[in-house]
């Protein structure tokens, strides 16, 4: 049997995905988490041997389980965390720890450019906001902060990239230094309508382009492997998205007017516009779905920084329970509503994305009594979840001018029912999961197989397979609890 693997480097994790070529049915995937490290308030960074090794063990244990050689592996598709920022040497040795696409510690720079009234420039540029979310920023910091990677840079020593970039480049014995457009998007350095790396973006940023990779198409010869103790020579590396385009590929979201919405650490909502840059006026970022062909496909994006990883602060923090879909059960117990209609959930820990963009939000639970219990914090925690995200949901119909009356979801997340039903309730949208909910993975492994000529990019329609669907109760409880959520939004973070 033969298969693509596909690599999804995450947030908290690496997953490392078989998916047969005859039927593309994922047939095993194996995750290995690595540390959160936060050094400071606000601040959040990554091991990148750590994130290195979190690959291996993946690759290392389907390779074994299975008796994969190079015959089996017909190529390798990466998917990953987009906007996290990496610096290393040419011989691959990191220069500082990957800084997350979560961390605020750029906010006063992103907060001199705005004072300079740059933010319309840049915006029409790159589609994007500035914004401590993007890469450009990260770079621009660790250029002025890391005296490892000033030395490299003088000694002309220093690369820089994404996540996928740097797996990329070890993976092929560092002979392949590139990205593709969709990662490229994310940097605040790509100009949008070129695709190429911006001169006056870069120097804004203080960013030489000599340390940046060669930009190719999503779909496209990124090179093959060579010398590692844990994989074959030669097996082609020909598909790379960053994680959300993916998602939307796995979507099968290849056409204007296909939208999901991926639950992860965060959650993330696109909608393909084709070949058209749509500028967005309610918060949405525009920005690359993907690149095949040398040609260039365009999507709206609406950012929610935390969804699971909500869930993940309950578990580890406040120790209401052992696993993350336990959160479910607790959520559940709650039987009369009524108990909690006063008491609500803002999960912003980093900051309020679209469509208000406050990089300084801070999360809190508000309406609290004595009564309050961990069932009930539970429930509300995936109701702020879902209504967060029903902010992205509004935005995406008033900039698509398309009545949105169901949406695709995907991401660990949403293998809770009890989200799914709660958002189609908030939203008054159907919601559609698909068989296969790690569609990051997914969708690398198909632009793998394009990229490899197995299948065309107009098969993968047919291999989408749906999987529940959850439909909108009208409820009192739904329409009061949203107004209620959203008067406290206004006056608490909005100040209106």
């Amino acid at each position: 049997m033969k298969y693509i693997m596909s690599i999804d480097q995450g947030t908290t994790g690496t997953t490392v995905a078989l998916i047969e070529t005859e039927n593309f049915k994922l047939i095993d995937k194996i995750n290995h988490e690595f540390r959160q490290i936060f050094p400071k308030p606000g601040e959040v960074e990554h091991d990148l041997e750590e994130i290195w090794e979190s690959l291996r063990n993946g690759v290392e244990y389907l390779t074994k389980k299975h008796a994969l050689t190079k015959d089996n592996i017909t190529s390798i598709g990466i998917t990953n965390q987009r906007e996290t920022t990496c610096a290393f040497r040419k011989n691959g040795v990191p220069l500082y720890n990957a800084i997350v696409w979560q961390d605020r510690r750029t906010v006063p720079f992103c907060q001199s450019i705005k004072d300079r009234n740059l933010e319309k420039i840049i915006s029409q540029k790159t589609g994007l906001l500035m914004d401590p979310y993007f890469s450009g920023s990260k770079m621009n910091w660790l250029i002025n902060n890391s005296i490892k990677v000033q030395n490299a840079a003088k000694e002309g020593n220093l690369l820089f990239g994404t996540i996928d970039t740097y797996l990329l480049y070890k993976l092929t014995n560092y002979k392949s230094y590139f990205t593709d457009t969709t990662n490229a998007s994310r940097t605040l350095l790509m100009n949008l309508k070129s695709c190429k790396w911006d001169e006056e973006l870069c120097e804004l940023f203080q960013v030489n382009q000599n340390q940046l990779p060669q930009i190719k198409n999503s779909i496209d010869n990124f090179g093959v492997t060579e010398n590692l103790d844990f994989l074959p020579d030669g097996i082609p590396i020909t598909g790379i998205l960053g994680d959300q385009q993916a998602a939307l590929f796995g979507q099968a979201g290849i056409k204007a007017g296909d939208a999901k919405c991926t639950y992860g650490t965060g959650a993330f909502a696109l909608i393909n516009t084709g070949d058209e840059i749509k500028e967005s006026k309610n918060g949405l970022l525009s920005t690359v779905a993907y690149s095949h062909n040398d040609k260039n496909y365009y999507a709206l994006e609406g950012s929610s920084y935390i969804a699971g990883a909500a869930v993940q602060w309950l578990r580890d923090n406040l120790n209401l329970f052992e696993k993350s879909p336990d959160v479910e059960k607790l959520a559940r117990e709650v039987k009369d509503l009524s108990e909690i209609a006063d008491l609500n959930f803002y999960p912003y820990f980093s900051g309020i994305g679209t469509p208000f963009w406050k990089p300084e939000a801070k999360a809190s639970i508000i309406g609290m009594n004595r009564g309050t219990s961990k069932q009930h914090i539970s429930r509300v925690c995936l109701e702020g979840i879902a209504m967060s995200i029903d902010d992205l949901f509004k935005s995406l119909s008033d900039d698509s001018t398309l009545e949105l009356n169901e949406i695709k979801v995907d991401g660990g997340a949403v293998s809770n029912d009890l989200l799914c039903e709660i958002q189609a309730c908030f939203s008054n949208l159907k919601v559609i999961r698909p068989n296969v909910i790690e569609t990051t993975a997914f969708g690398a492994a198909l632009a793998a197989a394009i990229g490899i000529n197995l299948i065309d990019i107009d098969s993968i329609k047919s291999l989408w397979k749906h999987d529940k669907e959850f439909k909108s109760v009208d409820s009192e409880y739904y329409k009061n609890k949203k107004s209620n959520w959203k008067k406290y939004q206004k006056i608490i973070y909005l100040n209106k």
